[in-house]
């Protein structure tokens, strides 16, 4: 079935459908902090399946079910089981993902179609670090540690700001917008030809230019963190940004698959349009909790 924005050009796609995507993660950031977490491990999990149906497709036969079972465990426990809340009923998850990820190597004695069973585990892990856990160091830092709340045992332990994750997608959608358009305006010199032939430098330079004006106004109207923080996560999700961009583009070129999925129009998939993200939120949660 053909979504109603395919007799659209790509970029009237892009945008339209980039609004609603935006509208919805905006208010679900801003109702609280069960809707954040509700909608961000839902796009953990099909972030997670995208990733290991591309490499079915390239012919792997990773865990994909276990795998995004181990992914659930990871983000729920880090989340719950952290000192966000130090629940001692969430902390047995801490014990529970290990013995999950051990039973992985159990089922790989019982597939005897799989010709290279630790190959296909290692992927199967992959998928966990790379996409499961940085959704849940990216859900870690909506959650400041502070003085005990009396409102419900989500929050017991910290408080929840929509300024911090908000701020960060801001910028990420800056610079993202910045290097498509001011790209495909002026674009000459290739950033990464082998990688990603349309990436140019003029549209990097032009992302870290709105990304750095999108910062300086988050220091001014989102005041949680100090205004230099904004600054320096302006830079963190520029570079690692156009890096995880560039992994995602190195994943689909050594699988030879265009998309990792066709989900949102104009965007293609939960990795395509999260892949700067996945790279830029263990440097983010770092950041964050050295300063």
């Amino acid at each position: 079935m053909k979504s109603p924005l395919s007799k659209l050009s790509n970029l009237g796609q892009r945008v339209i459908a980039g609004l609603i995507g935006a509208g919805m993660l905006v208010g679900a950031i801003y109702s609280g902090a069960w809707s954040f977490f509700l909608l961000f491990l839902l796009i953990a999990l099909l972030s997670q399946w995208e990733f290991y149906t591309l490499l079915m497709k390239a012919g792997y036969k990773p865990m994909r079910l276990w795998g995004c079972l181990l992914g659930i465990g990871i983000v729920t426990g880090v989340v719950f089981g952290s000192e966000i809340v130090q629940n001692s009923d969430f902390l047995l998850l801490w014990y529970i993902v290990p013995c999950l990820a051990f039973l992985s190597f159990v089922g790989k004695l019982y597939d005897k179609d799989d010709k290279q069973p630790f190959l296909n585990l290692a992927f199967t892990f992959l998928g966990v670090l790379y996409v499961a856990f940085s959704w849940a160091l990216f859900i870690q830092t909506a959650f400041v540690k502070q003085a005990p709340q009396a409102a419900g045992w989500l929050l017991n332990k910290s408080t929840y700001t929509y300024q911090v994750p908000l701020g960060i997608f801001f910028i990420l959608w800056a610079n993202d917008s910045g290097a498509y358009f001011v790209g495909k305006a002026f674009g000459k010199k290739k950033l990464f030809e082998r990688v990603s032939p349309k990436k140019t430098w003029e549209g990097s330079i032009g992302g870290f230019v709105l990304a750095t004006i999108v910062a300086a106004m988050l220091a001014i109207y989102f005041t949680h963190l100090a205004s230099w923080k904004w600054y320096v996560l302006g830079v963190i999700i520029t570079i690692a940004g156009t890096y995880g961009d560039l992994v995602e583009s190195l994943l689909k070129r050594s699988t030879q698959v265009k998309d990792s999925g066709s989900v949102i129009p104009g965007h293609g998939g939960f990795l395509d349009r999260f892949d700067g993200l996945l790279l830029a939120a263990p440097f983010i949660a770092l950041f964050l909790r050295l300063f």
